[in-house]
């Protein structure tokens, strides 16, 4: 990769690491005490980004190694940032709409000097969504002025993006479209089989089905629908907007099965799209699929990704694979910047450009250097952020 060890011991740490209280009056009266954090990655190719989640589970040590994932993913996408994490240890759940907002609004009050648009700019996560992302905007810009380029993720009424919504989804398809090109092949030409059924897996199947990939197995929390001969994706995305989960839904030749069984569904292509560490060493000799698409981050453990790498399964990794919610928000942060907002095609086509050129770049050294896609992956983007931050004098 061309850095010295000066350098690679700088890309180990984040620059930065940001802890807050946030504390609010509960309207119950009670006094409410969370920790919230903003981890700072690494900034030389420009300002940091990530997004930011709402969970009990938030912590320094998952916010830091989540800020470094996102400075490899943005130098992979090749759009100019670094990477940073965070959020707040609440569970949005236990809180009313009027507790979020003041959750919300009391985190900027703690962070805006180490925030803005073009310092780190955060994006939705987990529990976390568009409507946060206009609290964080406001919040800011009562304090420093207008400036929506602060946040991404935002409703498209407010200064968002058309096409946020299905970004990663699209880019998704567009990194298995690219794939299946190498191979003379095209997605009409597979089957596959979608674990998570939320905003990135509804629209991978949507997509995926408008260009006559038969998609015979989705899941969700809940359960599995399974269709040997293809399902209506459709109808599925149709019920599921009615009633917000897959169980319930009835069609001729689908039937039920438990959620984790769709891993082992016989198909073409299986793309987890929810939860991290889903392929283990205990059930990678039981997965079908001689292609696995990595929509959800860190869904596949290191014994699982060797045990693939032996046995002719290629895995798109997950810096490569779901990079398109990263580039559509880059496009969204341009708009703001020039206050110019650009036209639903022209994000898709801008999207399947910029993926098409970083699976070029992964796979074609890959295949010079006969390594995994995924160490593929990461040697492009050390790469590119070890040698901004050289240029940028240390």
């Amino acid at each position: 990769m061309g850095i010295g060890e000066r350098v690679q011991r700088l890309l180990e740490n984040p620059q930065r690491v940001v802890k807050v209280e946030v504390a609010i009056e509960r309207e119950n009266g009670d006094l409410a005490t969370y920790t919230g954090f903003r981890v700072q990655h690494n900034n030389a190719r420009g300002p940091f980004k990530g997004g930011l989640r709402f969970h009990p589970t938030v912590d320094e040590d998952h916010s830091t190694a989540l800020a470094a994932l996102m400075t490899w993913k943005a130098a992979i996408a090749d759009v100019p940032y670094g990477g940073a994490k965070g959020g707040i240890n609440c569970d949005p759940r236990e809180l009313s709409q009027g507790e979020l907002e003041k959750v919300t609004r009391r985190f900027v009050q703690e962070v805006h000097e180490v925030i803005g648009p073009q310092r780190d700019i955060p994006a939705p996560d987990v529990n976390t969504n568009a409507q946060i992302m206009a609290w964080i905007m406001n919040e800011y810009s009562r304090i420093n002025g207008f400036a929506p380029a602060v946040v991404t993720g935002k409703p498209v009424e407010l200064h968002g993006s058309p096409g946020r919504d299905e970004a990663t989804g699209l880019g998704v398809t567009f990194c298995i479209e690219n794939w299946l090109a190498r191979q003379n092949e095209e997605i009409k030409d597979k089957t596959y089989a979608i674990q998570g059924f939320g905003n990135v897996g509804n629209f991978l199947a949507h997509h995926l089905d408008q260009r006559g990939g038969k998609v015979v197995a989705v899941s969700d929390v809940g359960t599995a629908l399974v269709n040997p001969k293809g399902l209506d994706v459709e109808a599925v995305r149709r019920h599921v907007d009615e009633t917000g989960v897959l169980e319930g839904y009835k069609a001729a030749g689908t039937s039920e099965i438990p959620r984790d069984d769709l891993l082992y569904v016989d198909c073409d292509v299986m793309v987890p799209a929810a939860l991290g560490g889903v392929f283990t060493k205990d059930n990678a000799k039981d997965i079908k699929a001689k292609l696995i698409v990595e929509a959800a981050n860190a869904p596949t453990t290191p014994e699982a990704d060797e045990y693939f790498e032996n046995n002719g399964v290629v895995v798109l990794p997950d810096v490569l694979a779901n990079a398109g919610g990263i580039i559509v928000s880059y496009f969204e942060w341009v708009q703001n910047i020039q206050q110019f907002r650009w036209e639903l095609e022209d994000i898709r086509s801008k999207l399947n450009r910029f993926m098409g050129k970083a699976c070029d770049t992964v796979y074609d050294l890959s295949d010079r250097k006969d390594i995994s896609k995924r160490t593929a992956a990461y040697v492009v983007a050390i790469g590119r952020v070890g040698k901004a931050t050289v240029l940028s004098g240390i």
